[in-house]
Formats: structure tokens, C-alpha cells, sequence
């Protein structure tokens, strides 16, 4: 593909004779290919976590790890990883065991060089699909994202072609659409789009609002018009004069408010509590609901007539479940997002962790996801998000959960330091000091083991030797 450069793909030979490595590394050395060695599988993790190689090719039989356990622990590290065993002991019950556990081949000793190296193109070619998979995608993300709204499905695009139809003219809008769906993201794009964009966006929630000072909020007040009324007070219609008022939860409105509401927008003019007159206001009306007006209206909890003023243009957000070709672009997005939040190199997710999002079926939308990604990328002390990383109600496939409508709680990031700081302590203990083993159970290198030990002083002091850290 002209214009592309090929990123620099890496290879891992395991073997512990000398020989064979030398062997193997000359026959497989090729432009594009960098090759690492390592006599040890102890040394083959150390080199894994700091050097991440795309492939990697090791013999069965090693003296202090078994070549199977060697794959079962480079799988928990980055299943991503292409590798193949060899064997002078080969049988197809060994082969199967190695694939179902996430070897790519399984070669029978004395391997044909030739033959080899042909599998080895393969995979370096797989690589770098990937790779280029992972830069489409993140094109392909920039160029559907829309005033903050990320997708490309039909139904998003019905939804995005409205609202540019409707913004430069309305003068109220209902938004309709489960929560989590993104509907303050819609109200604040035909706010950016319409002729009030450069006036203010002022958001009520009328769920979070105590009946008693709805009028308030809304309207104002004057001076003696009840108890607490020490001074003249504007509400929010007269804030957001010569912009838009976004009316967040509107079914939570009381009545009379709504009575209220409805004279306002016949006659673009508010009174304040305890006023004798009106005043005038130049204010466009975003309403949004997750719930059935129409019932509502049944039930005597909602007016009509304020629903006709409302929905004259009512625009319906899909769920999440409805578009789910849009899962991967907002993956994306929320791991870009989180990765520069937290300070992080995180590539993606793995294939096994991507398979799992795309069979849940995110009853909490776009949002849960985002908490999700949020959650996993704070977990994670790798370069990717697995399975392990994800919410405990995901890992564990619950779907009574997901009928009961339960979502990721909410990413608390204040505690990222000091889950940073368990998580190391957690691992110290477990490898009983070995930094390189500790290392190693995180993911990580040992460079950046030390660099996370000293900033949590946690770091003991140097003696030589591959000490615990000092807790």
C-alpha cells in the first residue's frame, strides 16, 4: 500500500541451548524483523513485558517451566501474542492441548528451516493487519465523531441528520431515549449548531430539583415573596436569555410547574415569584425524557398539551443493544480517552476481552460502557485491556445481572494511586520480594516496576541485589 510504513515487527526465540537459538536466529532473520533470544522462560517473561514482541517461537521441553506453561502465563500477559511450540516429542493429544490454550502451531522437531520461516511471514503479515486494523480504526474515529458524538451506524446518522436539519430553527425540542443514551450530548449539538450557540447552554435537572423550588429555579423570585427571600433573585429562563435552557428529565416536573412551563413557552416571557409583571426572554427549549410521555399522560402525571408544545420535533436516541456497530469506535474513543486521563499506554483491548463486550448487552448504554472502559483501563498494569480487567459482573457472565438492568459503578479517580499501590504491594507479596517475579505477574517490565516502587515509596534501598521493596 503506497504511503504506508510498516511498523517494526518483533520475534522471541525461547530455546535453552545456545546453539539452537544462534541457529534459529540467523535462519529467521529477515528486514522488518527483530529478533529477541532467551535461554530461560523466566527470562523470556522479563522480556515480554519491556519488549511486548508480536511472536513467539519456543521449544517444549525447557529444564524450570514446561514450553505449555510457558504459553499459559505469555497468554495472561498479552493473549494478542502468536506462538508457536516445537517438539521432538510430538503427539496430537500435546497439539491440541497447545491450541485450545492459545498456541498458533504446534511444530514437530527437526523442523524444515524453510518451512519455518514461511509460517513466520504469515504471522508477520497478521501482525501487521493488526496493527493497520488498529490505525483504520482510530482514523475511522475521527471522521465519525460529531460535535462529541461518536458512531457511524444508520440509526446514529438518521438521529445526526435531524438534528442539522432542525437546529437552525426550532424553538423547542424533545428528546426522547433510555438513559445512558447520550441525550445531553444531542440537546448540547443543536445548541452548537442552532443561532443561540453563542449565548449560554443552562442545564436543569428536574429529577434533582425539590418541588417546592421549581418556581424559583425556573423563574426567580422577588424580594419578600416567601420566607428565605431576603433579595431579588433571577431564575434560570433569565440566564439563559439569548441562549438555550435544557430541561433535563422532564417527566419529573411537577403539574403545577408545568402549567407554568407551558406559559412561558407560548409567550416567551417569565414572572417571577411574587413579580406583578412579566418579563420578556429570548430562550430556545431542549426538553429530555427517559420516559413514556404518552403513559405519563395517561396516568394525569404529565400535561398534554405542554407534550404538543415539546414534541412539535422529537428526536429518539437508539440504545446501545440497536447500534452495535458502533461498540468498537466507542472503545476506542473511551480507551484513548482514559489512557491520557491515567497516564497510560494502553493499545486496545484483547480479542477475547472485545468478544466479551460485544456479547453483553449494555442495558445501561452508552454510559455503562463508558464505565466500563473507565473501570478496565484504571485496572489494567498492562498496554492492553483483557478480560481480567473488566468489571467483576462482566468477567463472570451474570446475566441475571443485565436483566436487572445493573451497570459498572461509577470510575472513582482519586483512588487510581492507591490501587496503583495495593496492586504492587499485593504482587511483592506474592512473588515474596522478586521484583522480577513481581514484575512479571503485573505485566509490566521491571524498568517500570522500579519507576511505580519509587513513586509510591515503596522502594527499598540498593543492595546489590534483586531485593524486596520496603512496605
Amino acid at each position: 500500500m503506497p504511503g504506508v510504513v510498516e511498523s517494526a515487527l518483533s520475534l522471541l526465540i525461547v530455546d535453552d541451548k545456545q546453539s539452537s537459538l544462534e541457529l534459529l536466529s540467523s535462519a529467521l532473520a529477515q528486514p522488518g524483523l527483530t529478533i529477541l533470544t532467551a535461554s530461560t522462560p523466566e527470562e523470556a517473561l522479563d522480556l515480554l513485558c519491556s519488549h511486548h514482541p508480536q511472536m513467539v517461537l519456543t521449544d517444549l521441553v525447557m529444564p524450570s517451566m514446561s514450553g505449555i506453561e510457558l504459553l499459559e502465563r505469555i497468554m495472561e500477559i498479552d493473549p494478542s501474542t502468536d506462538v508457536i511450540l516445537m517438539t521432538a516429542h510430538y503427539s496430537a493429544e500435546s497439539a491440541v492441548d497447545a491450541i485450545k490454550k492459545g498456541a498458533t502451531d504446534y511444530l514437530n522437531k527437526p523442523v524444515r528451516i524453510n518451512a519455518l520461516r514461511e509460517r513466520i511471514g504469515v504471522m508477520m503479515q497478521h501482525a501487521r493487519k493488526r496493527h493497520n486494523q488498529l490505525r483504520l480504526e482510530e482514523e475511522l474515529r475521527a471522521h465519525s465523531e460529531f460535535e462529541g458524538i461518536i458512531g457511524r451506524s444508520p440509526q446514529l446518522w438518521e438521529v445526526l441528520s435531524c438534528v442539522r436539519r432542525v437546529a437552525p430553527h426550532y424553538r423547542t425540542l424533545l428528546i426522547s431515549g433510555e438513559t445512558g443514551t447520550g441525550k445531553d450530548l444531542v440537546a448540547r449539538a443543536v445548541h452548537n449548531l442552532s443561532p443561540a450557540a453563542a449565548g449560554r447552554f443552562v442545564v436543569l435537572n428536574c429529577s434533582a430539583v425539590v418541588e417546592t423550588l421549581f418556581e424559583s429555579e425556573l423563574f426567580g423570585h422577588v424580594r419578600g415573596a416567601f420566607t428565605d427571600a431576603t433579595h431579588d433573585k433571577p431564575g434560570l429562563f433569565e440566564h439563559a436569555h439569548g441562549g438555550t435552557m435544557f430541561l433535563d428529565e422532564i417527566g419529573d416536573m411537577p403539574l403545577g410547574t408545568q402549567a407554568k412551563l407551558l406559559r412561558v413557552l407560548q409567550n416567551q416571557e417569565v414572572q417571577r415569584v411574587g413579580a406583578l409583571t412579566a418579563r420578556k426572554i429570548d430562550v430556545r427549549v431542549v426538553a429530555a425524557t427517559n420516559h413514556d410521555l404518552r403513559q405519563a399522560i395517561a396516568e394525569k402525571r404529565f400535561r398534554e398539551d405542554l407534550y404538543y408544545r415539546l414534541s412539535m420535533i422529537e428526536i429518539h436516541l437508539p440504545r446501545l443493544a440497536d447500534r452495535k456497530e458502533d461498540l468498537s469506535l466507542l472503545v476506542r474513543h473511551f480507551v484513548v480517552r482514559f489512557a491520557a486521563q491515567y497516564g497510560k499506554e494502553i493499545r486496545g483491548l484483547t480479542h477475547r476481552a472485545q468478544i466479551r463486550l460485544a456479547q453483553h448487552s449494555w442495558p445501561g448504554n452508552v454510559r455503562e460502557l463508558e464505565n466500563v472502559i473507565g473501570h478496565a483501563a484504571m485496572m489494567t498494569m498492562s498496554n492492553s485491556i483483557d478480560i481480567q480487567d473488566l468489571p467483576p459482573y462482566l468477567r463472570e457472565g451474570m446475566e441475571h445481572l443485565e436483566r436487572a438492568a445493573i451497570v459498572a459503578p461509577p470510575v472513582d479517580i482519586s483512588s487510581i494511586d492507591e490501587q496503583e499501590r495495593l496492586l504492587l504491594i499485593q504482587a511483592l507479596e506474592s512473588a515474596s520480594g522478586n521484583q522480577s517475579k513481581a514484575a512479571r505477574i503485573l505485566r509490566i517490565g521491571r524498568d517500570a516496576l522500579r519507576y511505580k516502587l519509587k513513586k509510591h515509596n515503596l522502594e527499598a534501598p540498593h543492595s546489590g541485589h534483586n531485593s524486596a521493596a520496603s512496605l
